[in-house]
């Protein structure tokens, strides 16, 4: 499972079909699931997420989490995170998740860091949608988490 996380001011996500989510400050998650990854992947990311400290305190150091400061979180889905641009000209997405799997990982993820304190708005899953958003410093992460292998 891969994130990457912006911290921001505002951010917004729009659908052809008219659905919209929007928050204020707090972070943008775009979501991108893998083959393999399963409900622990899903569990580990949203506790992270939830307390990661990448917002300034009064010092301005990144001592701050999402629960700290009471932030919101919107988490769109973004299969082409598992895209492999090693080779050739045209991404490859072998690694992405089944899309049925993936979609459920994705409600999965949200409710598990909705169950962690933040409110949390949803982009569509499989959904063309635009995304806006005013990063906050910039501060931009990705995080992974391999799928954990059979023993």
């Amino acid at each position: 499972m891969r994130a990457v996380l912006q911290r921001v001011s505002r951010a917004s996500v729009t659908t052809e079909e008219g659905h919209r989510a929007e928050i204020g400050p707090g972070l943008l998650v775009l979501l991108g699931v893998a083959r393999g990854d399963a409900e622990a992947e899903a569990d580990w990311l949203a506790a992270k997420l939830a307390n990661l400290r990448i917002f300034a305190d009064d010092d301005a150091k990144m001592n701050l989490s999402l629960l700290d400061t009471g932030g919101e979180a919107l988490v769109v889905s973004q299969f082409t995170l598992q895209g492999d641009c090693s080779k050739g000209r045209r991404p490859g997405f072998d690694k992405a998740g089944d899309p049925a799997e993936a979609e459920r990982l994705y409600e999965y993820f949200c409710g598990k860091l909705a169950g962690e304190g933040p409110s949390v708005a949803r982009g569509v899953f499989g959904a063309y949608m635009q995304v806006e958003l005013t990063n906050d410093g910039p501060v931009t992460f990705v995080i992974d988490r391999e799928p954990a292998q059979p023993t």
